[in-house]
C-alpha cells in the first residue's frame, strides 16, 4: 500500500497511508457536494539528490595548533572535520557511481556489437541459402531446357511444367519461413 510522503521524504507520515487521508476527506464531505469529490491527494515527488556545501573559498578563521585554543574550538573543528568527511565521501560515491556507469554503457556496446555480428552473420546465411536455392532452380530450368531442345512441340508443355515447377518450389519455400509454432493454438 502506498504511503504519504512528507517529512524528508520518508515513507509514512505520522503513522497515516494515503488509503485513511482519502477516507478523511471524503467522510469530510456531503455525498452531494461535488467540489469536494474532485480534490486529490498531493504526493510530493522524490527529493534531488543531497549533496554536500562546497568547501569555503576563504577561510578566515584559521585553526592553529597552538596551544590556549579555547574549549568550543574543539566542536568548531569536529563540525568543520565531520563536513568535510562528508564531502570526500560524497566525491567517492559519485565516481563510482560514474565508473559504473561507464561500465554498463561499455557492456551495452559490447553487446550491441555481438548482436549486430550475429545478425550480419545470420544475413549472410540467409542470402548464401537464397542464391544456392536460385542457382538450383536455374540449374534445373537449364537442364530441362537442354532435355527438351529436340523437339519443339515439347518445349510448349515444358513451359507449363516450368510454371508448376516454380508454383510448387513457391510454395515450398513459403512453407519453409512459416513460424514453427502458431500463437493461439492450443
Amino acid at each position: 500500500m502506498a504511503q504519504a510522503a512528507c517529512h524528508g521524504g520518508t515513507r509514512k507520515c505520522c503513522g497515516v497511508t494515503l488509503a485513511q487521508i482519502a477516507l478523511k476527506i471524503s467522510d469530510s464531505h456531503d455525498p452531494g457536494n461535488v467540489q469536494g469529490q474532485e480534490k486529490t491527494v498531493p504526493i510530493p515527488e522524490k527529493l534531488n539528490e543531497w549533496a554536500p556545501r562546497p568547501p569555503p573559498e576563504f577561510v578566515r578563521d584559521v585553526m592553529g595548533s597552538s596551544a590556549g585554543a579555547g574549549s568550543g574550538e574543539f566542536h568548531v573543528y569536529r563540525h568543520l572535520r565531520r563536513r568535510e568527511y562528508q564531502r570526500q565521501d560524497f566525491m567517492d560515491a559519485m565516481a563510482e557511481k560514474q565508473r559504473l556507469d561507464e561500465e554498463f554503457q561499455k557492456k551495452l556496446e559490447r553487446n550491441k556489437m555481438i548482436a549486430e555480428e550475429q545478425t550480419a552473420k545470420r544475413r549472410r546465411k540467409r542470402q548464401k541459402l537464397k542464391e544456392k536455392k536460385l542457382q538450383a532452380k536455374k540449374n534445373k530450368l537449364e537442364q530441362k531446357k537442354q532435355e527438351k531442345e529436340p523437339g519443339q512441340s515439347q518445349e510448349q508443355g515444358s513451359s507449363e511444367d516450368d510454371e508448376e515447377d516454380s508454383k510448387e518450389e513457391e510454395e515450398k519455400e513459403d512453407d519453409a519461413e512459416e513460424p514453427s509454432f502458431v500463437m493461439g493454438r492450443g
